[in-house]
């Protein structure tokens, strides 16, 4: 496994739309280990084929459900409920909820921004999994959420593209007046 750089606006990749992953072979298994470590050492909870620079359908997330939700709990709590790890190639929303939530979110390829984004409430996805079998996923929360962004990245979609108001975050600003 090796980290994989991750690239910014404006490199054009995270504009186009990705393309459908047809061959299962080791160097798709190894980019998706290295995808992986990447995600985990940034650190993310999802990250897209086209963020390291390759124009493929496939994204990993891993997410304990509850994390955001239960903001009340200690951290020491938070940090011993397991993740999961969900690696979906060629994935697609086929169902979403109604309602809709206003949320938050930020992107590793966009440094220091974030933006308010209103998303699905509840998704279902279905893919791939990492061996070509088919999988399907009911997401709901910060859970559908994080697969709408990710997605949205297979689509050339910035959260910038959807959101509300955008602004730095406040750590962001007090970094740049050190420099």
């Amino acid at each position: 496994m090796a980290l994989r750089k991750i690239v910014t606006l404006p490199e054009p990749v995270l504009r186009r739309k990705a393309r459908t992953v047809t061959t299962f072979d080791k160097n798709l298994q190894s980019l998706i280990d290295d995808m992986i470590e990447t995600m985990r050492e940034a650190p993310g909870v999802g990250l897209a084929a086209p963020q390291v620079g390759l124009s493929e359908r496939l994204i990993v997330v891993e997410y304990a459900e509850g994390d955001e939700e239960d903001s009340d709990q200690a951290d020491s709590e938070r940090k011993t409920k397991p993740k999961k790890l969900f690696v979906l190639i060629n994935p697609e929303i086929v169902k979403v909820s109604e309602e809709t939530l206003m949320g938050v979110e930020g992107c590793l390829s966009i440094p220091n921004i974030v933006g308010e984004v209103e998303r699905h409430a509840a998704v279902q996805v279905k893919g791939l999994n990492r061996h070509g079998k088919p999988a399907r996923i009911k997401a709901k929360g910060w859970l559908a959420r994080i697969f709408q962004h990710e997605i949205d990245h297979l689509n050339g979609t910035l959260f910038p593209d959807r959101a509300t108001h955008v602004w730095q975050p406040q750590q962001a600003v007090d970094a740049e007046q050190e420099v």
